[in-house]
């Protein structure tokens, strides 16, 4: 009855074990093993055998020995800006275009300042639509390819140009006329494929610390520069310089369209260019980006060379967009809150040029 009546205590939970690879036992004899056929090919310079690193041991706590890693691209830590002197925005104001271009970057030191012999450098422009100069929605090819002819004046010895259009490339290229600007002008194209894309990490960014990114133009290049129309903006309010570098991404890049102001905001924290170019020799002052009227595009006869980005769209903001008497859009002031440049473009040093 006794033993009926005895009542065995509950057994106490399994915890589970830290290591999960060998018994301790068949540890041991590994070890042991080890030490016999490795000899001092197994021993580190100090003459001590290192211990192995067991899956999901503490040593290797996450399993991850042997696992692929995931291979990340960066661009230079302190971007591609130049030393910080002198005149921080050119504006020029006229109706030639080479003078313009050549006036605004002479207004920020000349394209010396920027460029040296042997420099390989990227231009980028917006080609985003298949739509022709006129409509406003894409780089004015006339001012990009007075740029390329001063750039290789400059003493650069290769000029790569390069986007990630919206719509078919090639259509894009060719209907922009850009295409024909950069053969002209002796520069090169690079049409985006599936190969040319590498993931960037962007220390900081919200949406894009690891994206995408159109990597192979970039690869050996030293000086980079963007040339943005002037465009109204459905959802940013307006989109510029600092929106342009958008093109440079791959992926499922639509979904940023949710929070538009942290993606640009992004962009600025990715890309530290030589200098932009605001091309405001046409704005797209309504139905944009796309356009697609010529009743939307009005003359705007400005060109702006800068160093900053957020202080050269908020010139674009206030004078060429002429909505001064608007709040500006809020990826100004992120930017700014980021010590990634200046909305008050009246406070930075600059010139201002107006042409016969």
């Amino acid at each position: 009855m006794k033993d009926k009546e005895r009542v065995e205590k509950p057994k106490p939970e399994a915890k589970e074990p830290v290591e999960e690879s060998l018994p301790r036992l068949r540890r041991r004899e590994f070890l042991k093993q080890a030490v016999i056929t490795t000899g001092v090919v197994g021993a580190s310079a100090y003459g001590v055998l290192a211990p192995p690193r067991w899956p999901g041991s503490l040593r290797d706590p996450d399993g991850e020995l042997g696992k692929p890693k995931e291979r990340l691209i960066r661009l230079p830590e302190k971007g591609y800006l130049p030393e910080a002197r002198g005149n921080v925005l050119g504006i020029v104001h006229g109706t030639n275009m080479e003078a313009m271009v050549r006036g605004a970057i002479d207004a920020i030191g000349g394209i010396r300042r920027f460029i040296h012999k042997g420099d390989i450098v990227v231009i980028k422009p917006n080609v985003a639509f298949e739509r022709p100069p006129a409509l406003g929605a894409t780089t004015n090819p006339e001012l990009l390819k007075v740029l390329i002819r001063i750039v290789l004046e400059g003493g650069a010895s290769e000029v790569r140009v390069a986007d990630n259009p919206i719509e078919s490339p090639e259509s894009c290229f060719a209907r922009s006329g850009i295409q024909r600007a950069v053969d002209e002008a002796t520069g090169k194209i690079y049409i985006p494929s599936q190969t040319d894309f590498q993931i960037l990490h962007v220390p900081g960014a919200k949406l894009i610390e690891k994206w995408p990114f159109f990597w192979t133009p970039f690869l050996g290049a030293n000086k980079v520069i963007g040339v943005a129309p002037v465009k109204d903006h459905n959802l940013c309010g307006a989109s510029m310089t600092t929106k342009n570098w958008y093109g440079l991404l791959g992926g499922r890049r639509n979904q940023f369209h949710q929070d538009i102001h942290t993606i640009i905001t992004d962009l600025a924290l990715m890309m530290r260019p030589t200098f932009v170019l605001l091309d405001g020799s046409r704005v797209l002052f309504q139905s944009g980006p796309t356009g697609g009227s010529l009743d939307d595009v009005r003359p705007g006869n400005t060109i702006v060379a800068a160093t900053d980005s957020i202080a050269a769209d908020s010139f674009g903001w206030d004078e060429l967009l002429r909505r001064k008497s608007k709040e500006r859009p809020e990826y100004l002031s992120k930017g700014e809150a980021l010590k990634l440049g200046t909305s008050q473009w009246k406070s930075v040093p600059h010139k201002r040029i107006q042409l016969g």
